[in-house]
């Protein structure tokens, strides 16, 4: 009986990745066996990442800086070149992205805070990398969402065959949520230039700003566009529970702050008329209580065959990677809820060329996702 305890106790251990070695953790999930390893240590609030060759990682953090990460010699480079970055709150440096076509010389896309008048507003931005620098800087819209809070700036980036789609939260202010002449609360779409498409939903639309794809969002920090579906999926912060995963589509009203499913701050009250209305979308998913999600992957790669299709988002409150599975209609059938004995507030997201997962945590942290030898 006790030999047998012990064996139990490994065969526990060896499941719930409990033990380390060589700087690496075993997890045997529920369709995929794999190693985490940690890449680099000793950052600031990793906002975003993006890959810009097989072994080149772009990263932002929020504290208003950008650095090249090798993975070959892990060796970080510091990127002059950013403008100034109002620092503030929950805003500052935000997102970086690429589309998934690009070469060294292309465009890379910037979300980040910049100071109007005292007040902090979403922008969207390009700029090249030249000699280990950011240079021909353009900020392609100075979006209509200020307010004097720092909080719920969204902001996440990401490419369909031809536009760029990024996202900006409430700002704290919730009748934002309902109004379409700012901003504030929507998932905007721009040709990559920055030209306004002539098709999109309120581009004729009087009184509603032109830029506007979907509206009705509280603060959504992860956006990503599904190539072989031809899915836009958000997910966003809910207020005291109600976090969402919502399928995007052109000129829809996701509800906030009308509809629902949190509750308020200071007590036991729904937020809103109810958690649902007619003209307003339904959440794919909802999270009660809130994960605090800060990223969204859809992951497309050959490394974890099992996890094709998947959601993957970081979930910053609750400290977990978050996988969810969908249907082929869309709808999410499973949920899997990954290193959560890590106890690590992870945000950023992104996949390597090769199929590898990278993630970041809020302690500075970047982490690789490999395939283990270890089979289930």
């Amino acid at each position: 009986m006790y030999m047998r305890n012990i064996v139990l106790l490994i065969l526990i251990n060896l499941c719930f990745s409990l033990a380390w070695a060589n700087n690496q953790q075993v997890i045997v999930s529920k369709q995929e066996t794999f190693k985490v390893q940690e890449i680099a240590k000793g950052l600031g609030v990793i906002w975003g990442m993006a890959f810009l060759s097989n072994d080149d990682i772009i990263f932002t953090e929020r504290e208003g800086t950008a650095g090249l990460l090798n993975l070959r010699t892990t060796k970080i480079t510091r990127l002059p070149g950013l403008p100034k970055i109002k620092v503030t709150g929950q805003g500052g440096m935000l997102d970086v992205a690429v589309p998934p076509e690009f070469n060294t010389d292309d465009w890379m896309y910037f979300t980040y805070v910049k100071d109007q008048n005292g007040n902090g507003v979403t922008v969207l931005a390009r700029a090249k990398l030249e000699s280990k620098r950011l240079t021909n800087w353009q900020d392609l819209l100075i979006t209509q969402s200020a307010t004097n809070t720092g909080r719920h700036f969204g902001s996440r980036i990401t490419f369909d065959k031809d536009h760029v789609f990024f996202t900006v939260g409430d700002r704290g202010v919730r009748p934002n949520g309902q109004d379409l002449s700012n901003h504030a609360a929507t998932v905007i779409r721009l040709k990559r230039n920055g030209e306004t498409p002539k098709d999109n939903p309120f581009a004729h639309t009087a009184n509603a700003l032109p830029e506007i794809w979907s509206y009705g969002h509280r603060n959504p920090q992860g956006i990503a566009y599904d190539y072989k579906t031809s899915r836009l999926w958000l997910i966003e912060h809910g207020p005291r529970g109600g976090d969402e995963i919502n399928l995007i589509l052109p000129g829809r009203n996701y509800g906030w702050p009308v509809i629902s499913y949190g509750k308020e701050y200071w007590g036991p009250f729904a937020v809103g008329e109810g958690t649902e209305r007619e003209g307003m979308e339904q959440p794919v998913k909802q999270y009660t209580p809130s994960i605090a999600p800060g990223s969204l992957l859809v992951y497309s790669g050959k490394k974890f065959p099992n996890w094709q299709g998947n959601l993957f988002a970081g979930a910053l409150k609750l400290r977990h990677l978050n996988r969810v599975v969908l249907n082929k209609g869309g709808n999410a059938i499973a949920e899997e809820r990954l290193l959560e004995s890590f106890n690590e507030r992870i945000r950023a997201l992104v996949e390597a060329p090769n199929g590898l997962i990278y993630f970041s945590t809020d302690s500075g942290k970047i982490y690789q996702i490999k395939p283990s030898a270890i089979k289930k």
